[in-house]
């Protein structure tokens, strides 16, 4: 086992986590800087109409390439099982079958975002003083998909061996370039909204290429050979089966979330704009929250894997602990701070109120959205990802949707989208809750789900 990676299947619990989370929150949080850069230096040397386009497409981003991370994450609760297990055959059969896939995704998500582009936008009613720029913003970003499911495979494959410091590294690197390419782009040169997903799309196919230098030059069985790289028809249903229903758990967040911006944009540029602002923000105020759900669900598929049941629900109690009460004096300390913390983002005062409003009613249930994603990592660490997916379909879907629907024309008052929140997070922590405290979601009398569904030959 190479001196980066974790097993976390023996050892102190508490330590374990923590110390595969600390890279994890780092790596996420120079990740962040990503659209935050984008947003910062677009809004302050363009204005805030400009922040309002790169905001107006971030709900379509996530809905388009959402689908791709949800089946890396199926793919990284896999590997993380044969690793747990000490299978090094099939290990090393899904390794390669992902990064194969991610390539084909890649190319089919780069056509198929360039193509749909205008007409998602038209149906999300974005406002037209913002079209024009949010179609060159997402159309670029688009060109460049390919190095984000990439990038999104190779990550859940070193998470899933224990690795979360060679992808902060990456991450470090890649975050400066793209603040510099910003700066040169836009101050420098002068270019438009769309020079800032250029940068971010060069600075990606960069983490992209230093992901994959680290996984060919890898000294132990994880190690990616190119004469390997090639289609396992039953390894790549077991990582459907895996991930399809994460892939389909961020579609229909996605989806809903579509809707909501849909809902923001009603009310016009400066709510898009001063509401962009919040969920950057926010973005960053859940950093340590989804650190911690990343290396429960690696904790729990390990030690699925090596049949250490006793262990994986105490890694679980302990994490999920953690992150509801991280989260909480993280949503205090942003409901104390916001109107300083939007000023970042813009100096409009009507785009500065409707953030911080945003800001004061969901910041203070920031331990519910924790506890979401905290049942949901650990469901699917242990194979169980379809009870997260039909949860979140029931609640942050039809019930988000079905409010908004409901009560957007009735009031008129953009109140109602931002208590749609906090609603359906409590909806969805109770429901998940009740299936954690009643059902035997790990099968302690089962074989590990990654030995049910691939014999080597």
């Amino acid at each position: 086992m190479a001196e980066s990676q974790i097993r976390m299947t023996e050892g102190s619990i508490s330590k374990s986590i923590i110390k595969f989370a600390v890279p994890l929150f780092l790596g996420n949080l120079f990740q962040q800087l990503y659209n935050t850069a984008d947003s910062l230096i677009v809004s302050n040397k363009i204005g805030a109409v400009a922040l309002g386009a790169v905001s107006a497409t971030s709900m379509l981003i996530f809905l388009l390439i959402g689908f791709f991370q949800g089946l890396s994450l199926g793919a990284g609760v896999l590997i993380s099982q044969f690793f747990g297990a000490g299978d090094v055959r099939n290990m090393r059969r899904a390794i390669h079958t992902s990064l194969l896939f991610s390539v084909f995704a890649g190319v089919v998500l780069s056509v198929a975002g360039v193509f749909l582009s205008p007409l998602l936008l038209k149906w999300m009613g974005t406002p037209e003083s913002l079209f024009s720029g949010a179609l060159e913003y997402i159309q670029v970003y688009f060109m460049g998909a390919l190095s984000m499911v990439m990038y999104n495979a190779c990550m859940s494959i070193m998470q899933a061996l224990g690795d979360s410091k060679h992808p902060l590294y990456y991450l470090i690197i890649s975050s400066i370039t793209n603040v510099v390419l910003d700066l040169f782009f836009i101050v420098v040169c002068g270019f438009g909204v769309w020079s800032a997903a250029l940068a971010t799309v060069i600075s990606q196919f960069l983490s992209v290429f230093l992901c994959l230098v680290r996984l060919m030059r890898a000294k132990d069985d994880s190690r990616v050979s190119i004469k390997e790289l090639k289609f396992d028809f039953r390894m790549l249903m077991m990582i459907m089966r895996f991930g399809l229903p994460s892939a389909v758990q961020n579609s229909i967040i996605a989806f809903a979330n579509v809707v909501v911006q849909s809902n923001i944009n009603y009310f016009g540029d400066m709510a898009v704009a001063g509401c962009g602002a919040y969920s950057k923000i926010e973005g960053f105020a859940f950093l340590p929250i989804t650190s911690f759900t990343a290396a429960i669900s690696t904790f729990v598929g390990q030690n699925v894997g090596a049949r250490n049941y006793d262990r994986a629900r105490k890694g679980a109690r302990f994490g999920i602990g953690v992150s509801m009460a991280l989260a909480e004096v993280i949503g205090v300390l942003f409901f104390l701070t916001a109107p300083l913390l939007i000023m970042a983002f813009t100096r409009d005062t009507d785009a500065i109120g409707f953030g911080v409003d945003k800001a004061r009613v969901c910041s203070l249930f920031y331990c519910l959205l924790a506890a979401s994603h905290c049942f949901s990592a650990v469901l699917r660490g242990a194979g169980k990802a379809m009870v997260p997916m039909i949860t979140m379909l029931s609640f942050w879907c039809v019930v988000r949707v079905g409010f908004l629907w409901v009560m957007v024309p009735l009031t008129e008052n953009i109140a109602v989208v931002n208590w749609v929140y906090p609603l359906t997070w409590s909806l969805s922590t109770i429901a998940l809750l009740i299936y954690y405290l009643n059902a035997n979601w790990l099968g302690d009398k089962k074989k590990p789900l990654c030995d049910k569904g691939y014999i080597s030959s």
